[in-house]
């Protein structure tokens, strides 16, 4: 006989409750109550019985009701824009320790760069009742979620600022890195730069042309439009942006990638070159020096980024902050040889 017809109580869902705990054992609720909460009054013997019936019902005690009662979920929220993205996937982790550090619960989801995703998942996650949430913005109006904020939701905006709301928000120095990585290339000789990078009403990319046109300015170099390109980070369009700069008669000597996933397009289209061309990159990544030459940085600390957010969302909790403020922490250039090839002419 298949296995659901021979055990009909078996069924998804259906969670064994206290009630059924107290009915195999004998007892009453009350009795259940107190093993499971550890509490005192309780014999020996019959908090074995309990005990025993709770290991066979396979029983766990439900912690939301539990500390709904106290006011408090015990959980947040993190909302970013890709989980596969390693810069947040460290980031996540770092949010992660120090809510586990706090007891508390980390339930995280990606917006994929929507808004619309982004508001859905920050409002569903609020209906769950989290003590507080983390987002990394997609959209730039978060005027939706006053009313939780007023409600009491502690929420901090990461990498980006908050639109029309005053929050807290944990940020890089975009601006102040781009143009080191920019002024390292130009120390070196290069005055044809390219810059290729995300859409431009992200604030990040935004913030790195920016760093990126100021070292220009600074240096007296005309900027080109030939030699900027903004827009998604698909592969095909990073690769044909790539190839455009590096095409013609008078080709850019240098490129100033804007984030991890443009700079790994760009990597594999400057392998297939004739000429060297020199590269700096925003954003770590894996491997990066293993490659010949190692790609020289402008590293963004994504843990340090993601345990600042959460340690300012606990002392949002615990009362001791109440003015929001807008941090950012800097940036460091990490040299491995791409961004200190001279200009091939």
């Amino acid at each position: 006989m298949p296995e659901t017809q021979r055990r009909p109580e078996n069924r998804y869902g259906n969670r064994p409750t206290m009630k059924d705990v107290a009915a195999r054992a004998g007892v009453g609720l009350k009795t259940v109550s107190r093993v499971v909460n550890s509490e005192p009054g309780v014999t020996p013997e019959t908090e074995r019985r309990v005990q025993e019936a709770i290991d066979a019902l396979g029983f766990r005690r439900n912690d939301s009701a539990r500390v709904l009662r106290k006011g408090r979920t015990a959980s947040i929220g993190l909302v970013l824009e890709d989980l596969a993205d390693p810069f947040y996937g460290q980031l996540s982790r770092a949010v992660e320790e120090v809510a586990r550090a706090h007891g508390t619960l980390l339930i995280n989801g990606s917006s994929a760069e929507d808004p619309d995703r982004e508001q859905e998942l920050a409002l569903a996650l609020c209906a769950r009742r989290v003590d507080g949430l983390v987002v990394i913005p997609a959209g730039d109006d978060h005027r939706y979620l006053e009313p939780e904020i007023k409600a009491g939701v502690a929420t901090v905006f990461v990498d980006r600022p908050a639109g029309q709301i005053d929050a807290d928000c944990v940020l890089s120095d975009n601006f102040g890195g781009a143009l080191d990585g920019v002024a390292h290339l130009l120390a070196h000789g290069h005055r044809r730069i390219g810059f290729i990078g995300d859409m431009p009403r992200i604030h990040t990319a935004a913030e790195r042309l920016r760093g990126y046109r100021a070292a220009m300015a600074e240096a007296g170099i005309p900027v080109e439009d030939a030699w900027m390109s903004l827009g998604a980070t698909d592969p095909l369009r990073v690769r044909r942006a790539a190839e455009e700069m590096l095409a013609g008669p008078a080709p850019v000597t240098a490129v100033f990638s804007g984030n991890n996933r443009v700079t790994v397009t760009v990597i594999r289209v400057l392998a297939e070159q004739p000429r060297r061309t020199a590269l700096v990159a925003f954003d770590d990544l894996e491997l990066a020096d293993l490659l010949q030459p190692g790609v020289t940085v402008v590293a963004q600390d994504a843990a340090v980024i993601g345990r600042t957010a959460a340690e300012r969302l606990f002392r949002q909790l615990d009362g001791t902050l109440l003015v929001p403020e807008r941090i950012e922490l800097p940036t460091r250039l990490v040299a491995r040889g791409s961004g200190e090839l001279p200009p091939a002419d």
